[in-house]
C-alpha cells in the first residue's frame, strides 16, 4: 500500500516552483523559435523551409528523377509524414502540390500528372488521384548529396537521416522565391532570373567588393512565374534591394486590339503573381454590375493554357489607357508586393539582407560545398590508388600469388608479409574472380593509377588554394548558366520592366454614367430624381400637406450641396439619388441631419466655383466650393454662427475677383436699407464667422447677392410675370461695407429678396 502511494505522489516529486511569467515566456520563446526555424523561414543556402527539403530527399530516395516513371503523390506524401515530417498529411500535400505549379515557382522542382490546380484558384486533386516525379531543376539542387556536401541529421524518430540544407548549385532562394509568416518576423521574396542571378554572383567571385549599384545594373528585379509588367522605378526597387525591405508594384500585360470600324478591345494576357484569375473576372464584373466604371461594357475569359481575358469598352470613344488605368487602380490588374529578404544564415539565425549580401553568403556557402566534395571525391580517389597498388603488385607477381592461394590454408598474412600489402590490397586480391585476371593488365592499371594521380594533384592544389576555388566555381556556374540562360524557354525573362506613374486619378465623369435628371426635394425633406430634364414648374408628386421646396437640373455625375441653417453642409452624389416613382427617400436617410435644422440650400456645387455665405446677423465671408465639400454622412461645418442667429444666405459667388474692380455685392437689412460694396473687401475662409456686411439698429439681414456693377443690379418683379427689374445706377448705395445703408431703389420687392 505504501508502495502504491509512493508511486502516485512521485510526478509530483517533479514540479518545479517557479513565477508564472517566467515560466510562460520561456515556453513561448522556444514555440517562437521553433516556428521561425523549423517552419517558417527559408534557409538562405538552399532557399528551402523543412517540409520542402523532406519532400525533395524522400522523392529522391524513391528514386523519382526525370527519366524514371511517376508515383502516386499518395506514396510521397506518406513517406514524408511517416519518416521524416510529422505534421498533417494535407499540409504536406499543399506544399508538394505549389512545388508543382508552374504559376506558383518561377522554376518548379516536381513534376506532376494529374490536376494540380490552376491559375483560376481551382484546387488541386487528391493525393490519391496525382502523380509526380522530381525535375531536372530540382537534381541540380540536390547535387552532391552522395559526395559528403552535405551534413546528415536523424529524423525526428532517430530510425532514419535527412539532409541538413540542400547543396546544390541552384541558386533557389533567389530564383524560386519564398513568403512565410513566423512569430515577430516575415518573409517575402519574389522569383528572380537564374540567369541574371548567376551573372551576378560571377561578379562578385571577380570582385568581392563590387558596390550595390554595379549588381542592380544585372539583377533587373523580380521575374515572376505569371510574368506581368514591373513598373516601379530604378531608383525604388534598388533602394528595395540595397536594405533588404521595400514594395513593389506590378501590372497585368495587355495591349489593344482593333476589330474594325474603328471599334476595339483590350486584351490582358499576363496577370499579376498569386493573383487568381477566377477571383479577378468576379472582381471586374461586380465593378460593371454595380456600375462603377461605365466605361467598360464586358469582360469574357477566353482564355485556354495561356490567359486571354478580352475587355470590352462601354463606346469606341472611350480612350483605352484610361480604361486601363481605371481598372489598375480598382482592381488587381495592379497589384503591390513586398520585398522582406528575411533569411535563415548558415548557423540557423534570422537576418534582413540586402542582394549583394544574400550573394556572399550563397556564395561561402557553395565554396564550402566545393571543398567537402573535392574531399570527399579525394578519400575515394585514395581508396582507389590504394586498390591499384595492390593490383599491381599482383600482376606482377601473378604466378606466387595463385602459389599462395593454392597452396596456404591461411594466404592472407602470407601475402601481407612477402609483398608488403595493406590488409584491404590483400582482401581486394583474395575477392577477384578468375574472369577478372585477364583484366589486370599492366598499361590499364598504370593508365588509371596515372589519371588518378594527376587528378588528385588537381585536387589537393584546388582545396589548398582560394583562388582555383572560385575560378571552378565560375567554371561550374557557367556551365549552369547554358541551361538557364536568357535563349531558352525556361530562363526567358516573363516579366518586363516599363516604369510607369502611378494609375490617374479617374475621371468622375468615368465612374458614373453621365445622364441628365431632374432634382426634386419637398418641404419635408423628401427628395428624388427624375430621369431627363423636366419642366421645373410641372405637378411633381408629393405627400398630403407637402409641397415642392427645391427642383433644378443636373446630370448623374455632379454632386450636390446641402446647406442647413445651423452652417453645417453636407454632400450627396447625384448618382444616389433614390428614382423619382413614388415620393422618394427622407434626406435624412442620406446624411446626419439634426431634427429640426431647416435646409436652406439645395443646389448642384460648382467645384471650382466660391460661394457667398452669410448669416442673418448680416456675417458672411466667401469660401471655395472644394473646401466645403465633405462626402460624409456628418458633413462639415463651414459657418460658425453667434446665439439667435442662423446661415439665410448660400448664393454663387465669382470664381475669382475681377481685377477691373467690377464684382460687387448687395446686402439688404430687414429694415429695408441696402448697401452695396466691392467683393474684394470680402474674406475668402474655408470656415468662420466671417465679417460684419451690415449695421443695423433692429432686425437682421433679408439677403445678399453677388453682381456686376456694370450690368447693374436685377430683382424679380412680383407676380407669376417671371419678369426682372434692373437697376444700372448704384453708385447711391454704393459704401463701405459695414455701413447701415439706405432705402433701396423704387419698385425693390416689399419681401427683400433679390429672387
Amino acid at each position: 500500500m505504501n508502495d502504491i502511494t509512493e508511486r502516485e505522489e512521485d510526478p509530483f516529486d517533479q514540479i518545479v516552483d517557479a513565477p508564472f511569467d517566467a515560466a510562460l515566456s520561456e515556453r513561448y520563446l522556444i514555440y517562437a523559435m521553433s516556428t521561425i526555424t523549423a517552419r517558417s523561414l527559408p534557409d538562405l543556402r538552399d532557399g528551402l523551409k523543412p517540409v520542402h527539403r523532406r519532400l525533395l530527399w524522400a522523392m529522391r530516395l524513391l528514386k523519382l528523377d526525370p527519366a524514371s516513371g511517376y508515383k502516386k503523390c499518395a506514396r510521397v506524401v506518406g513517406d514524408v509524414i511517416g519518416k521524416y515530417h510529422p505534421h498533417g498529411d494535407q499540409s504536406v500535400y499543399d506544399a508538394m502540390v505549389r512545388l508543382a505549379q508552374s504559376f506558383a515557382l518561377r522554376y518548379p522542382l516536381v513534376d506532376g500528372q494529374g490536376n494540380f490546380g490552376n491559375i483560376d484558384g481551382d484546387n488541386a486533386a487528391a493525393y490519391r488521384y496525382t502523380e509526380a516525379r522530381l525535375t531536372k531543376t530540382a537534381i541540380e539542387l540536390m547535387a552532391g548529396l552522395d559526395q559528403n556536401a552535405t551534413d546528415l541529421k536523424p529524423t525526428y524518430n532517430g530510425e532514419d537521416e535527412e539532409p541538413e540544407v540542400m547543396p546544390g548549385l541552384f541558386p533557389n532562394l533567389l530564383a524560386n522565391g519564398a513568403s512565410g509568416i513566423a512569430v515577430g518576423m516575415a518573409t517575402s521574396i519574389p522569383s528572380h532570373n537564374v540567369a541574371e542571378i548567376l551573372d551576378a554572383a560571377t561578379l562578385l567571385i571577380d570582385k568581392p567588393s563590387a558596390q550595390h549599384s554595379e549588381l542592380m545594373e544585372i539583377i533587373k528585379g523580380p521575374d515572376l512565374a505569371t510574368g506581368g509588367v514591373l513598373v516601379d522605378s530604378k531608383d525604388v526597387i534598388d533602394a528595395a534591394y540595397e536594405s533588404g525591405r521595400g514594395a513593389m508594384r506590378v501590372r497585368a500585360k495587355w495591349h489593344k486590339e482593333d476589330e474594325g470600324r474603328g471599334a476595339w478591345v483590350a486584351v490582358v494576357t499576363e496577370i499579376p503573381y498569386q493573383v487568381t484569375k477566377g477571383k479577378l473576372i468576379e472582381s471586374i464584373a461586380n465593378l460593371i454590375a454595380d456600375k462603377k466604371l461605365p466605361i467598360l461594357a464586358d469582360i469574357r475569359d477566353e482564355s485556354d493554357d495561356k490567359i486571354r481575358l478580352v475587355l470590352e469598352p462601354k463606346n469606341r470613344a472611350v480612350d483605352p489607357d484610361l480604361l486601363m488605368d481605371s481598372l489598375f487602380r480598382m482592381s488587381d490588374l495592379e497589384n503591390r508586393f513586398s520585398l522582406n529578404m528575411n533569411v535563415l544564415d548558415a548557423q540557423r539565425s534570422p537576418h534582413v539582407m540586402g542582394i549583394g549580401e544574400l550573394l556572399r553568403h550563397w556564395l561561402a556557402h557553395q565554396i564550402e560545398v566545393l571543398l567537402r566534395r573535392s574531399q570527399y571525391r579525394l578519400s575515394k580517389i585514395d581508396d582507389r590508388l590504394e586498390l591499384l597498388g595492390g593490383y599491381i603488385i599482383a600482376f606482377l607477381n601473378l604466378d606466387r600469388v595463385i602459389e599462395i592461394i593454392r597452396n596456404e590454408d591461411e594466404p592472407k598474412p602470407i601475402m601481407m608479409a612477402e609483398f608488403n600489402l595493406t590488409d584491404r590490397q590483400t582482401e581486394a586480391i583474395l575477392n577477384m574472380r578468375l574472369r577478372s585476371l585477364r583484366k589486370l593488365e599492366e598499361m590499364e592499371l598504370k593508365t588509371e593509377q596515372e589519371s588518378l594521380l594527376k587528378e588528385r594533384e588537381e585536387l589537393m592544389k584546388l582545396i589548398e588554394s582560394p583562388a582555383r576555388q572560385r575560378t571552378r566555381l565560375k567554371r561550374d556556374i557557367a556551365v549552369m548558366r547554358k541551361d538557364y540562360g536568357p535563349d531558352t524557354i525556361l530562363g526567358a525573362r516573363r516579366t518586363l520592366l516599363q516604369e510607369a506613374a502611378p494609375a490617374r486619378e479617374i475621371p468622375l465623369e468615368a465612374m458614373i454614367e453621365k445622364e441628365p435628371i431632374t432634382v426634386i426635394m419637398s418641404k419635408r425633406g423628401w427628395i428624388k430624381a427624375m430621369k431627363g430634364h423636366a419642366a421645373l414648374d410641372g405637378d411633381f408628386k408629393f405627400k398630403e400637406g407637402d409641397g415642392p421646396a427645391f427642383a433644378f437640373h443636373a446630370q448623374t455625375t455632379d454632386k450636390l450641396l446641402v446647406a442647413t441653417a445651423s452652417g453645417r453642409f453636407y454632400t450627396i452624389g447625384a448618382d444616389k439619388l433614390p428614382g423619382a416613382r413614388g415620393f422618394g427617400e427622407p434626406i435624412a436617410t442620406m446624411i446626419d441631419i439634426d431634427a429640426g435644422n431647416e435646409i436652406i440650400a439645395l443646389m448642384n456645387a460648382p467645384l471650382q466655383g466660391r460661394l457667398l455665405l452669410a448669416s442673418s446677423n448680416a456675417r458672411g465671408f466667401v469660401a471655395k466650393v472644394s473646401d466645403i465639400i465633405a462626402e460624409t454622412r456628418k458633413g462639415r461645418q463651414v459657418v460658425n454662427l453667434k446665439s439667435g442667429s442662423t446661415l439665410l444666405v448660400v448664393r454663387e459667388a465669382p470664381a475669382q475677383t475681377s481685377d477691373d474692380g467690377d464684382d460687387y455685392i448687395a446686402v439688404i437689412g430687414e429694415n429695408r436699407k441696402l448697401v452695396v460694396f466691392p467683393l474684394s473687401e470680402m474674406p475668402e475662409l474655408a470656415k468662420g464667422q466671417g465679417v460684419m456686411l451690415q449695421r443695423y439698429k433692429d432686425g437682421g439681414m433679408s439677403d445678399a447677392i453677388c453682381f456686376k456693377m456694370s450690368e447693374g443690379l436685377s430683382w424679380a418683379m412680383g407676380g407669376d410675370s417671371g419678369r426682372t427689374r434692373t437697376e444700372s445706377d448704384m453708385s447711391l448705395w454704393r459704401v463701405a461695407r459695414g455701413a447701415a445703408g439706405r432705402l433701396p431703389p423704387t419698385g425693390f420687392p416689399k419681401s427683400g429678396k433679390f429672387d
